[in-house]
């Protein structure tokens, strides 16, 4: 997922998000509109910078809606339903992107 320029920590753009996850940008803006928990970080110009908790939910919404068959209004209920992220959570969660980055390119190698 992440970009081997930038770190697991790294914000990223919703062109960087696009191709990482194979969605389109207008997809990821769509979302944005139907999640409130999908809030990307909004700079001068409107231009939108995902942190790596973005990115980590955005692939949980793309699976959950593409391959597991929920519909837009189920994966909203089921969010919804959970509590925000510890902070702890929050913080691990680069770390967490990167050992498996790392784990999925080793996998692959061989």
């Amino acid at each position: 997922m992440a970009s081997d320029a930038k770190s697991a920590a790294a914000f990223r753009t919703i062109g960087e998000v696009a191709q990482a996850t194979g969605l389109a940008p207008h997809i990821l803006r769509y979302w944005e509109s139907r999640f409130p928990q999908l809030r990307p970080v909004t700079r001068a110009g409107n231009r939108r910078y995902y942190r790596p908790e973005d990115v980590a939910l955005v692939e949980r919404i793309d699976r959950l809606l593409n391959r597991e068959g929920y519909t837009i209004k189920g994966v909203q209920q089921l969010l919804a339903r959970e509590p925000a992220p510890a902070p702890a959570a929050v913080a691990a969660t680069p770390t967490l992107i990167a050992i498996r980055d790392l784990l999925a390119r080793a996998i692959a190698d061989d």
